[in-house]
């Protein structure tokens, strides 16, 4: 049997659920997503195919870079997804999953970013940018 994972926003309003494997957690340092978020952003991502999103019309989309867009609820105004409208796989918030689900950050990226109030631990890779290693689930 697949692996099924579900969650979604804090009011209830947006739930998910994902088949299959998950890709382990990429944390975002960029300005954009501490900006969005208040602090990093920590996300696994799934095939689309493997994405189904109930009160979807209560989820409102922001592109704040050409080609990208945030998924938020439009009621409480969890950040739920990033979506790169060229991929066929979403990003979703790995905060955002109902109890647990096994997930690690496997690696850091756009550190050059990151706030000023934090540090990043040692032992896992963490990239100024962009990472040239981010995979996809699936």
């Amino acid at each position: 049997m697949s692996e099924i994972h579900e969650g979604g926003c804090l009011c209830g309003a947006v739930r998910f659920k994902t088949r299959g494997t998950l890709r382990a957690v990429v944390a975002c340092h960029c300005t954009q997503c501490r900006k969005q978020s208040g602090h990093y952003w920590a996300a696994t991502n799934v095939p689309d195919v493997d994405l189904t999103i109930e009160g979807e019309d209560n989820v409102a989309w922001y592109s704040a870079t050409p080609g990208i867009r945030r998924g938020f609820c439009k009621t409480c105004g969890s950040f739920l997804f990033w979506k790169m409208e060229s991929r066929d796989y979403t990003s979703i918030g790995a905060g955002a999953f109902d109890g647990d689900t096994g997930l690690v950050i496997d690696q850091h990226i756009y550190c050059a970013d990151k706030g000023d109030y934090y540090d990043i631990p040692k032992g896992v890779p963490a990239y100024p940018g962009r990472s040239p290693v981010i995979q996809t689930a699936g």
